[in-house]
């Protein structure tokens, strides 16, 4: 029987009533428009994709993998994929999700007295904003000297160039087909003497590369003006930076497998070489590169899932992401090893001798390579283009994530109108004026700086630490997947909760006990050796980072009122505002958990019983 203002009965006593869809309250509702929200699924997908896919994927991953076993490399990367990678990926994406908080505040809400988390990562995120872009700057400067008539890389007839070098291409600039003392290639010499004019030490900076600079500058105009209007603008821009760096990859990957050579290049990057795994080193570096190249422990990753809707499937989608972007780095292995292999082959020496890590292959192995191919500067056009396009959506996903922490701790101050946008051109200002020093004479050696101890892997694995111990034991595993089941409608795959509980705080933190206990001093291209106190400012931002977490954890203790007890208490107990589960509604008369019978039920009808312990 059904009238207006009752619910039908069923025959075993219990109630029918129409399950209420819920709906935020005004607060709420207009906190999240004034936030801003993702258009649809597709721009959280493309800018997490733009983030995590950067130049680690293409000058990192395929050269770590070569040095380290080949293919045997890929055991232990993924296992420190499955281990550390994954979970620590949904760990922040779900909570960026679930809080609706950028990567400070997402914390307070969680576990307050972990909220150092949030200023460690932010501090980490502040280091690369301000490097991480410079190589934008190199790229950018590669690609406009791209159009000459003939690359300025390719011959020793610049005014740069010393009387070392020498065009090992032309056999007829060779003495007796043997190289002379001291003999440097055209390549290396307008990377050292063109593009950086290097110096002989951190000691002498010299003077600003002028040119370098208006790149720098032309990087952060870009960068600003692709995020200023904050999701609105940054969910648009990404259909274009996250996907056209593929369409370049795909476009080299095909050049390159159909050059000569590209059989061997090939076969040097995936032969295995299983006795390499009893080298611990090895295992480092897959540990070290799951967390560079997911942004795990940035802040990035809880920023752009602060913008997702409460019911995105973030589960599916981290797995999604994950898979993506090692498939990427695997890919551009082929990409960059065929040319390789094609490179040695035309200069009769071997790939390892034209291997290179880092900048060393972006700057000088691949722009040596497309100088030995038809239409070289068309090749080193598309090359520089997938460099700056899968930097750019790094970069700006960077920034737009510490803008993120900014304004949701200050909302009344930057949610005003036009405030965000002066925001994001302070924070660019200011950068770029940080930035100045990477650029100038001696700027490689700062920039090693920050790359070796700022943003380093050490540094990752501590926070990594901490977010897991937060979750998995302070605010509660079990706990924290009753709310991820509340977004997505089912409950993850068990094994991710045991990772956060006992495997990824292992790992992580035997990793980075391991990475102290094998620390070596930083070098450049092993030879400079840096002096005392450039390494005691390395590490004064090594730790500007970890003080973070036990600092706060004692401020906070100490400026709260009460007993021990009642300060930890106090301290861990989550914010009342935030959602939760619909599940601790439960049926007393036998019936099964009434949030799954809502959802599967057709007209979205829950039972609820008229026993006296019943709670609405």
């Amino acid at each position: 029987m059904k009238s207006k203002g009752t619910w039908d009965v069923e025959p075993n006593g219990s109630m029918i009533v129409p399950e209420v869809e819920e709906k935020p309250g005004k607060e709420k509702h207009d906190e999240l428009q004034a936030r801003g929200q993702w258009t649809n699924k597709v721009e959280f997908v493309l800018s997490v994709a733009g983030e995590i896919i950067g130049l680690g994927n293409v000058w990192r991953f395929p050269y770590l993998c070569y040095k380290n076993g080949g293919g045997a490399f890929l055991i232990p990367y993924l296992i420190f994929l499955f281990a550390c990678g994954i979970p620590v990926f949904l760990l922040e994406t779900a909570l960026g999700q679930y809080t609706s908080q950028g990567g400070i505040t997402a914390w307070r809400k969680i576990c307050p007295i972990f909220e150092g988390i949030g200023y460690a990562s932010q501090v980490i995120e502040s280091y690369l904003n301000i490097y991480y872009i410079v190589i934008l700057s190199w790229a950018l400067f590669y690609l406009f000297n791209s159009f000459a008539a003939v690359l300025p890389w390719a011959h020793c007839n610049n005014p740069w160039n010393s009387e070392c070098c020498v065009d090992i291409l032309n056999s007829s600039s060779l003495e007796n087909g043997t190289l002379p003392v001291n003999a440097t290639s055209p390549v290396i010499e307008f990377w050292e003497r063109r593009a950086l004019r290097i110096t002989d030490g951190l000691h002498n900076l010299g003077t600003v590369r002028w040119e370098l600079a208006l790149c720098l500058l032309l990087a952060w105009i870009i960068c600003y003006f692709c995020i200023w209007k904050g999701v609105k603008s940054t969910g648009k821009v990404v259909y274009f930076t996250a996907t056209f760096p593929y369409l370049m990859l795909i476009i080299l990957l095909v050049r390159g497998v159909t050059l000569p050579g590209a059989s061997e290049g090939i076969l040097f990057y995936l032969k295995p070489d299983v006795s390499r795994l009893a080298d611990p080193q090895v295992w480092m570096d897959a540990g070290t590169q799951i967390f560079f190249s997911y942004a795990i422990c940035q802040g990035c990753l809880t920023a752009l899932g602060s913008y997702n809707k409460y019911n995105n499937n973030c589960y599916r989608d981290c797995f999604m992401l994950c898979f993506l972007n090692s498939a990427t780095s695997f890919v551009a292995g082929f990409a960059i090893f065929s040319v390789l292999g094609f490179m040695a082959q035309e200069q009769g020496i071997p790939i390892s001798d034209v291997a290179e890590s880092g900048p060393g292959l972006a700057f000088i192995a691949y722009p040596k390579a497309v100088t030995m191919m038809p239409v070289s500067q068309l090749w080193a056009c598309l090359f520089f283009l997938m460099l700056i396009f899968l930097g750019l959506d790094s970069q700006f996903v960077c920034v737009e994530s510490l803008v993120t922490a900014i304004v949701d701790m200050f909302p009344d101050v930057f949610r005003k109108k036009g405030r965000r946008e002066l925001l994001i051109l302070g924070i660019a200002v200011i950068c770029y004026l940080l930035g100045l020093l990477l650029v100038t004479e001696g700027g490689m050696y700062i920039f090693q700086l920050f790359d070796y101890y700022a943003a380093s892997g050490t540094c990752l694995l501590f926070l990594a630490v901490f977010e897991v111990i937060c979750i998995g034991w302070v605010y509660g595993a079990d706990r924290f997947y009753d709310n991820i089941e509340d977004m997505i409608g089912y409950r993850p795959w068990p094994l991710v909760k045991y990772c956060w509980l006992f495997l990824t705080p292992g790992v992580c933190l035997a990793t980075f006990l391991f990475s102290l206990i094998r620390y070596t001093p930083l070098r450049y291209n092993n030879v400079y050796e840096y002096p005392p106190w450039g390494i005691a400012v390395g590490w004064l931002m090594a730790l500007s980072s970890m003080i973070c977490i036990p600092f706060y954890i004692v401020f906070s203790l100490l400026k709260t009122k009460g007993s021990l007890k009642q300060r930890l208490q106090q301290l861990t107990t989550a914010a009342d505002d935030l959602p939760q589960p619909k599940k601790h509604q439960m049926v007393f008369s036998g019936q099964q958990d009434i949030s799954k019978q809502g959802r599967q039920h057709p007209k979205k009808e829950v039972l609820i019983t008229t026993e006296k312990e019943t709670h609405f």
